[in-house]
């Protein structure tokens, strides 16, 4: 199964901009590492980067067979009804994901018109973020049926 990892408007710069914001790490790297984490698990990662919000949308639905989403919207993440809109009409399963967390960030940054129409949201855990964007999607695509990295899922029972 493929999974689309979509990333907006100016993270082709991560590595170099505002590193004590967004890391070190560039986006090759991010995707490579995402990559190679889905295939360890049996799945495929398409990756996409553009800064044009038409250009996103046009991927997304050429790519409409997915299994799932996991999109970094950027600064696309706070205005972009459009993107919103494709995503739901595609009735894909997306997870929002952020290098920085957006919510200790400008009062700007506080909106998300893109997290009501995914399964959930990520922030504030640099590239790892990707990772747990990964897993959350694979484990609602497999259901029970795949291990996750939930330790336990038995409720809590105190002695």
């Amino acid at each position: 199964m493929e999974i689309l990892l979509v990333n907006g408007p100016n993270l082709n710069l991560l590595g170099t901009r505002e590193p004590d914001v967004y890391g070190d790490t560039t986006l090759t790297d991010i995707e490579k590492m995402v990559a190679h984490a889905a295939a360890k698990q049996g799945f495929t990662l398409k990756c996409f980067q553009a800064n044009g919000e038409g250009e996103i949308i046009d991927f997304l639905q050429e790519h409409r067979g997915a299994a799932g989403l996991i999109i970094n919207p950027g600064a696309y993440t706070h205005y972009s009804y459009a993107i919103r809109d494709c995503i739901k009409a595609l009735e894909m399963p997306a997870v929002e994901v952020h290098i920085s967390n957006i919510y200790q960030r400008e009062a700007f940054r506080h909106t998300s018109v893109i997290s009501p129409v995914c399964l959930g949201q990520i922030c504030g855990f640099g590239d790892f973020g990707y990772l747990l964007a990964l897993q959350a999607l694979i484990d609602f695509l497999c259901g029970e049926e795949k291990i996750s990295v939930r330790a336990d899922t038995q409720p809590y029972e105190e002695d």
